[in-house]
């Protein structure tokens, strides 16, 4: 069913309001550019004019807040099949975009435009948060246009409710009232009658790769608990408070390199595990060459042992320790922390954040070698 809607000014009697043709289509690209929000979904544009492996091009290119792409492909006087088969071909090129792909893209996009953020920082302006390990886990396909006619419409629902093709039109019209230009919108289907974003190919490629070395440490330097000043001057981190707490922590390598976060202040050190997790009664570490247990140490913080109240009453309350050689560690009051930074709430994960692993290591003069062997 063709879709119509009008625009009425309403003063004294209702006037409608003209409508006009797109005086330019390249401006549509060019306003949705400005502000993607015109399209009804927040949306962080990573590229505009994309060339595709098979020497065609997408006129914009976005993802959404779970790391799905959008391709949006606009109108220009082609036959209902040439649009439809097009969109198409670009749905079977973008869902094999790999993490490192999609992030050169972003990069060519923001070099174009004179912008020197990363996709992260760009993500956590857009979203507030920083992009999801895996990338490119859904897409869909929208067709722009300011009318289709009912062939392209049959087609466009057929694919979409017959067999679950993650396509859809989103209806444009330009009006112009007294020097004034506005746009409306509307789908062809509704979010609840859309389907849901098809899964791109699995797994591969989507997430950053991991270099098999380097982990984020969460370090919650938390008053009447563990303390960054002893970390910092002994060599660890830790964690505690019962076995949700801990059980990343103690996952942690002999040899790993550790990226440590204070929550709400940044990164303050980079090192190397040095020994084997050990619950704080237990634990040794080495101080100038000499083994000391860490209970005898003259320590600004407080430790939990055996025996001692867990959080929410949970499991093994003791606090674990790791033994940390620091390449680079500063005090807590010169954390580094920039939008688009990778945080996470688990004491330790594998850190794949190549952002953060860059800008973190170029910031403390480590080897960016090393990082990425």
């Amino acid at each position: 069913m063709p879709l119509e809607f009008g625009l009425w000014r309403v003063d004294d009697k209702p006037l409608r309001v003209a409508t006009r043709a797109m005086p330019l289509e390249s401006r549509l690209e060019e306003l949705i550019e400005a502000d993607p929000g015109i399209l009804g979904q927040p949306l962080l544009l990573i590229g505009r004019q994309v060339l595709t492996q098979y020497g065609k091009v997408v006129d914009l290119l976005g993802m959404d807040a779970e790391g799905g792409l959008h391709v949006l492909e606009l109108k220009r006087d082609r036959t209902p099949r040439e649009v439809v088969a097009q969109v198409l071909d670009y749905g079977s090129w973008v869902q094999e975009l790999t993490n490192e792909q999609i992030r050169d893209i972003y990069t060519s996009y923001a070099r174009a435009r004179g912008l020197a953020e990363e996709l992260d920082e760009a993500f956590a302006v857009r979203f507030g948060g920083t992009p999801p390990e895996a990338l490119n886990s859904t897409h869909a396909l929208t067709i722009v246009a300011s009318e289709i006619d009912a062939a392209t419409e049959r087609i466009v629902t057929y694919l979409a409710s017959g067999f679950q093709v993650p396509v859809n039109v989103l209806f444009f019209r330009y009006f112009e009232d007294d020097g004034r230009s506005y746009l409306a919108r509307t789908w062809l289907m509704d979010e609840a009658e859309a389907v849901v974003p098809s899964a791109g190919a699995k797994g591969r490629g989507k997430q950053e790769p991991w270099n098999g070395s380097d982990w984020y440490v969460s370090f919650g330097d938390e008053a009447g608990s563990r303390n960054w000043d002893d970390a910092l001057r002994y060599g660890f981190v830790s964690a505690g408070g019962g076995e949700w707490f801990s059980r990343t922590l103690r996952s942690l390598p002999l040899g790993a390199r550790v990226f440590t976060h204070i929550p709400k202040s940044g990164y303050v050190g980079v090192g190397t595990v040095s020994g084997e997790p050990q619950p704080f009664e237990d634990a040794v570490l080495s101080i100038d060459g000499e083994s000391r247990r860490m209970s005898d140490l003259s320590l600004a913080g407080t430790y939990r042992r055996a025996g001692d109240s867990a959080v929410g009453g949970a499991e093994d309350p003791r606090e674990w320790i790791v033994p940390v050689t620091w390449e680079r560690a500063v005090p807590r009051e010169e954390a580094l922390w920039r939008t688009g930074f990778f945080a996470n709430q688990n004491s330790a994960c594998k850190l794949r954040a190549r952002f953060t692993i860059e800008e973190v290591s170029r910031h403390f003069g480590i080897d960016q070698g090393f990082a990425h062997a």
